[in-house]
């Protein structure tokens, strides 16, 4: 099974994250502006606060008749964030997901920030593997 190291290879390493007192807004437009669905947010001194996804402005900007240029990050964002490190394993983070029913994870190591896996990324390194060895057993047959 692959780690998350392995993961991270093969994805663009750049992380997008606000600060907690930014509007709403801004993190809706890096979003789209990346095609994420979520952004990290940090403190002053690069620290993980908090993480912002497309589903937290749903439910708590739009259904609750919010606005997000008025709004701040910090009272829309999850606090208790999720986090993994390099040497888990897809099936560990995947696992973790389906527990939190979330779809983001914040990578660290030493304390710092390293990347963040999608339930999308792990999904693509799943089907990977497996076809990585559906091949190798179809040439075993065929040998």
């Amino acid at each position: 099974m692959r780690t998350v190291r392995q993961v991270l290879e093969s994805k663009n390493p750049e992380v997008q994250a606000v600060g907690p007192d930014a509007p709403v807004i801004e993190a809706l437009r890096l979003m789209a502006e990346h095609g994420i669905g979520s952004v990290l947010v940090l403190d002053g001194e690069n620290r993980l606060v908090g993480i912002v996804s497309e589903r937290d402005y749903a439910r708590k900007v739009v259904l609750t008749g919010r606005t997000s240029q008025q709004t701040r990050v910090r009272d829309i964002m999850v606090d208790t964030v999720t986090t993994i490190g390099p040497d888990d394993t897809v099936a560990h983070c995947m696992q973790l997901m389906t527990d939190g029913r979330f779809r983001h994870l914040p990578v660290l190591e030493d304390g710092r920030i390293v990347g963040i896996v999608s339930i999308g990324d792990l999904v693509k390194a799943v089907i990977e593997d497996q076809q990585v060895e559906l091949d190798q057993l179809q040439r075993y047959i065929a040998s």
